[in-house]
């Protein structure tokens, strides 16, 4: 089954790079987000009053030995709305359904209102914001959590970061967990980037061997986005390897999360669709 799954990955970014080198060359001081509401499947950036409006993003993923808010030791089905309310204001939401391998299915959901206090006026230039939310994971426990966002567009390339801090209303998850994550793309050709991004979670466990869930645990891998030209559309793809890098002696919860709290290293592979509304 990986291998297959590999193997249906390089077909899918060998198809996105030819359709790249046959798409025209943009403009390098062109507006190329207005295309790319969310680039990124593991990192939230936010929007600009020269970024897309409003879109609709669906996004699917098979995983094994992984459970996160994106996806599900299984597959999952996530549709998401993203906005920009003006005054550098973002709001991004979603609800997604798992399908997990032994038969069963469930459901999670989650929304934000973002602000930039440091740029979010123009496209290109670093912008840096916080973020207040609330989610329901694939266990029906309950959060709160708040992002920092940091982000930095150019004209041939592209970064994004998130620290998010939650708090969940359950006993046996940590007080406060932190999840970080990294995203990064340059333009190959076209329309079309490449790059790759990481994600962090639990991370104390480094540092803490009564870590409440498990221990640290890390991804990494590579990632494109492919905005066809004069299109509404962008696609996205990005997979790879789930490192469970330390092993605490507390049982793991079934926390929902940008990882899982399983004893195995595992993979993920997602896919994303966006079409924007403006």
């Amino acid at each position: 089954m990986k291998k297959t799954l590999y193997l249906v990955l390089s077909l899918v970014l060998s198809g996105v790079a030819a359709m790249a080198q046959n798409a025209g060359p943009i403009n390098p001081t062109g507006n190329f987000k207005m295309a790319a509401p969310q680039p990124f499947l593991f990192s939230v950036n936010t929007l600009t009053g020269s970024s897309p409006y409003w879109s609709l993003n669906y996004s699917g993923s098979y995983g094994e030995r992984t459970l996160t808010p994106f996806g599900y030791d299984g597959v999952d089905q996530q549709l998401a709305v993203k906005g920009y309310l003006g005054n550098q204001f973002t709001l991004y939401a979603n609800a997604a359904l798992g399908f997990a391998r032994d038969g069963g299915t469930t459901s999670a959901q989650q929304a934000e209102l973002m602000h930039d206090f440091i740029g979010g006026k123009q496209l290109f230039g670093p912008r840096i914001g916080l973020s207040l939310g609330g989610s329901r994971d694939w266990t029906n426990v309950k959060s709160i959590f708040s992002r920092v966002t940091a982000s930095f567009d150019a004209a041939s390339w592209r970064f994004a970061g998130n620290l998010r801090f939650e708090k969940a209303f359950d006993k046996s998850r940590d007080g406060i967990d932190l999840i970080t994550s990294l995203g990064f793309h340059h333009r190959i050709i076209g329309n079309f980037y490449a790059g790759a991004e990481a994600v962090g979670e639990d991370l104390e466990g480094f540092w803490e061997a009564d870590e409440a869930e498990g221990g640290a645990k890390l991804l990494i891998g590579p990632s494109v986005n492919y905005i066809p030209s004069g299109s509404r559309f962008g696609f996205s793809i990005c997979g790879g390897p789930i490192i469970y890098a330390t092993h605490s002696n507390v049982v793991p919860s079934e926390a929902v999360r940008d990882l899982s709290t399983l004893s195995q290293n595992g993979y993920t592979i997602r896919a994303q669709v966006s079409f924007n509304l403006h």
